[in-house]
Parts: structure tokens; sequence; C-alpha cells
């Protein structure tokens, strides 16, 4: 897809030349347009080095190859992502004001798909007028906002109005309007981990945060999926469309969500650390030591999710499942592929650093039935859950 990025004058616009780099990796060609105060933040040479194309930046530069550069490049492109996009120029094109080379473009472009992805301070942010005019822009065809998040201000305050990392907006970019091969597919994953309780303050878990398997629920809506995400106790939040959370707290609710789910599904993605055995008994209220020495706790196993799903498979469905592993990892992971009736299985090893439970990065080799395998190298969780769904689906 050709691609405009609009750069304007924030502290934010450091992070642009990553953006670029991302969405051309991902094959998009990209042309930057950018403020004058944008330059004071990031470099001509740099956008031109990442772009590989002339930047445009003055409506009346002699080395524009047209008179009406902002129509030329408004035929040009076919999408166009504003990021970091200041409160300046949101109130200028809610407003139809095109007085410099990045306004003057966007107002052409209304109509065709516009990603605009916020940064300012959190009071300009959450000021009447610039709600009213984000209200406003959200209401018109083509326009979609990512952001902006929560997090450390460059004024030296935390608040809403951090420009969205390039990942996200690479994610929210394919949701909003990039191609959808799964258009009329229905997938189930689940996430994260389970909570056994043991009585009214305490459980047995794991140290699973559920990123990949979010990760996993936002790559297949950014496909078209309808994703049923059945997600384990964590703090993460998914604003992806397309996805359906249900929250569930132990093995067994995780169990009944996704064995009433499965049957409607065109696939399933079972990447959550289900806890294999639980408390047989849980207590109402909090145990007292009362003097005692130790505490023991008789443990019962929990239902095997993916087995189950394994025997409920019917054909053109798909499982797809997780495998963490210490030692033996290939043969583990082999044997747990056939035993439980699986598609493809992705393989997890605790020795490799940066990978496994709790952190942003993921290392994995994903094993299909007819025996092909897919190793992917140290990645953000992001791109290995793009990795997995286009290899298994």
């Amino acid at each position: 897809m050709r691609i405009i990025v609009g750069i304007t004058g924030g502290i934010a616009a450091y992070k642009s030349p990553q953006l670029v780099r991302l969405l051309r990796k991902a094959g998009h060609e990209v042309q930057c347009v950018a403020t004058t105060h944008a330059l004071q933040f990031v470099t001509q040479l740099t956008l031109e080095t990442v772009s590989g194309r002339s930047l445009y930046y003055d409506l009346f530069s002699s080395a524009n190859s047209h008179s009406t550069e902002h129509i030329a490049l408004k035929d040009w492109g076919e999408a166009m992502i504003v990021a970091p996009a200041t409160a300046n120029i949101i109130g200028k094109l809610a407003s139809g004001v095109a007085d410099d080379a990045l306004s003057t473009l966007m107002l052409a472009f209304c109509g065709k798909p516009m990603l605009i992805c916020p940064a300012m301070n959190s009071q300009m942010w959450l000021s009447q007028p610039v709600q009213r005019n984000v209200a406003y822009l959200q209401s018109l065809q083509g326009v979609a906002f990512a952001g902006p998040e929560g997090g450390d201000l460059a004024c030296g305050v935390s608040g809403v109005g951090r420009m969205c990392e390039p990942e996200t907006i690479v994610q929210f970019f394919a949701t909003a309007f990039g191609p959808k091969p799964l258009v009329g597919q229905r997938v189930l994953v689940t996430a994260g981990p389970t909570y056994e309780r043991i009585d009214a303050v305490r459980f047995v878990g794991n140290y699973s945060s559920g990123k990949m398997g979010y990760a996993l629920a936002e790559a297949l809506a950014a496909r078209g999926a309808e994703v049923e995400l059945v997600s384990g106790p964590t703090h993460l939040t998914v604003s992806a469309p397309g996805v359906k959370l249900t929250r569930v707290e132990s093995a067994r609710e995780m169990f009944d969500a996704a064995t009433a789910t499965f049957p409607s599904c065109s696939a399933a993605i079972l990447s959550a650390a289900v806890a294999d055995y639980r408390p047989d008994h849980q207590a109402n209220h909090k145990l007292k030591k009362n003097g005692a020495d130790g505490m023991d706790l008789h443990l019962v196993q929990n239902p095997d999710i993916l087995a189950t799903l394994g025997t409920m498979k019917t054909e053109g469905q798909r499982l797809i499942g997780f495998a963490l592993e210490t030692d033996n990892e290939m043969q583990n992971a082999l044997a747990k592929l056939e035993r439980k009736n699986l598609d493809f299985i992705v393989l997890n090893s605790l020795k490799n650093e940066g990978a496994g439970f709790g952190v942003d990065t993921n290392q994995v080799t994903i094993i299909g039935r007819d025996g092909r395998t897919v190793d992917s190298p140290l990645l953000p969780k992001r791109e290995v859950a793009n990795l997995i769904v286009d290899t298994c689906l």
C-alpha cells in the first residue's frame, strides 16, 4: 500500500522514523510529509533516508515535483498516518484550515483512509476544544484515531497524551485499513495465567503476563477475524475492534468458556498458561496459622482444555497450542502435538534469554503436523503473533 506519513512539531516526532521503517518492512511504500516545526525534532535527511523518498514540507519549494504537490500526493497515496498529531493539526483539519504543506494535504485527503495519532500534554488533550475537534473528525468517513496512551509526558508529569508506540500504530493501521484475509472467521484465543484459590486471599498461579495471547488477538483482529479472547487474570486491556474479551480466574472457568465457544469457531489458539492442578478444597475465609508450623495442600488435576478441544475438533477446524519447555524441548513439543490432536504447536524454551513469561519479546519454533517448522529470532511479541497467525491460519 502507498502510505503518507505526516509528522508534526511534537517531541514524539523522534518515533516517526521507526514508524516509517516498520511500515516499509511490512511491504508498504512510504512518503513523509512534515511541518516546519516537525523538523526541529527530526531531520529532513533522517526522514528521506528511512522512507527512500524526498521529503515534502514546503508548499512552494522549487524542489517539489508538481506545482500542486498536495494534490499529486493525495492522488498517489492510498492511506495516511499522522504521527504525531498535535492539537494544532487536529484543530486545523477539523476547521478546514490549510496553511502549510501537511494541513493542505490532509484537507485534500479527506474521504480516504486516515489514521490520526495524537500526542500532547494531557491537559491539552482533555480540553473541551480538542475533544470537540476529535469527536467531529471521528464522525467523518475514513478517519480513525490511535491513542493517545497514558504515561510519562515530556513536561515531566504523567497522564494521557503519549503517542502510541510505532508497533502499536502499525497494528492499529492494519486493523482499521489493512487487508482482511480472515474476514468471516471466528477464532478463540486463550491468554494469561489461571489462579487456583487456596482461601479467600491466597492462590496457586504462575508468572504469565498474557502479553502473547493479547498480541495474538490483536493480530487476528487486524486480519478481519472475529476474536473470542478468554483471559485469565491480567492487567492488560484490548482496544482492537473485533475482539470480545471474557475474563475468567480459574482453569475450570477457562475450560467452560473455551469448550462453549470452540464449536462456533474455525480455529483456536491456546496460549494461556493454565494451572495443571488446583487445591482440592478452597476455603471461603482466610486460613490462619493457629500456631501450625506448615500447611499441607492436596492438589487435584484440572481439566485439560487443549486435549478436550482436540477431541471436539471437527474437519475444517484448526487447533494451535503452546509448549513451554525447560528440557527435551522438541521431543516434548512433538509428543504434545500428537497427543492432543493439534494442527500446530508453538514451542517456547525458558533457556532462551528474553523469551517466556512477563517480557515483551519472544522466540519460538512453530511446528506443524506435517513436520514443517518455522523458527523465529527474538522478536517483540506483536511480531511473533503476526508470524504465528500467518503460519498457522
